[in-house]
């Protein structure tokens, strides 16, 4: 494997799952103004999974810019809920709203991974997970929420699915890597296409 990627993100679960995948990263932050790029590609009536797509490239290109030849990983996880885009709560009062949209529905957790050199994408990859919400009431999703650290529920938009998390849902299908930001099986296998 190529001696060491970068992982253009803050996410200490997406460093983590490339740990625990013995891929060698260090973390560069793209500081891309997320919010911004989401509402002009809102505007074009961009699909959430267009959006994921396109938050992950531009992350990844903006840090391999500046790094000659490295291999530069950028990442981008939305919430699909029947073609409306689900970002990240910006509070607590923000998190209980997304949850009570989600409150006995199903949606969609997209994660897209764009792979850059030299300010281009050279790879990317787009998986898919559904989850279906059972149906709570209003004080059980404040009771939720009163068990998530600030920590958790801003890294993990509303739901930790490897904590509380769990409990949420009548089913999950897809890759619980994928719901957790990184569908990392595909990038192994692309990584080691490169030696």
């Amino acid at each position: 494997m190529p001696s060491k990627i970068i992982l253009a993100s803050k996410s200490k679960v997406r460093k983590k799952i490339l740990d625990n995948n013995n891929i060698e990263s260090s973390v560069e932050p793209s500081n891309v103004d997320e919010d911004i790029v989401k509402l002009s590609l809102l505007r074009e009536k961009a699909s959430p999974e267009l959006i994921s797509k396109n938050l992950a490239e531009l992350k990844a290109n903006k840090v391999s810019i500046k790094k000659n030849d490295k291999i530069v990983l950028g990442a981008d996880s939305v919430i699909d809920l029947n073609g409306e885009l689900i970002s990240k709560p910006k509070n607590r009062e923000d998190a209980m709203k997304i949850l009570k949209k989600l409150n006995g529905n199903s949606h969609f957790l997209i994660s897209s991974v764009c792979i850059s050199k030299n300010g281009s994408m050279i790879w990317n990859y787009t998986d898919k997970a559904t989850l279906t919400m059972k149906k709570f009431s209003d004080n059980e999703l404040k009771d939720y929420l009163s068990k998530i650290t600030d920590e958790a529920l801003y890294a993990y938009n509303v739901y930790q699915i490897e904590g509380e998390g769990r409990n949420l849902f009548s089913s999950i299908e897809g890759d619980e890597d994928t719901i957790m930001g990184l569908p990392v099986k595909k990038i192994k296998e692309y990584i080691s296409s490169l030696q």
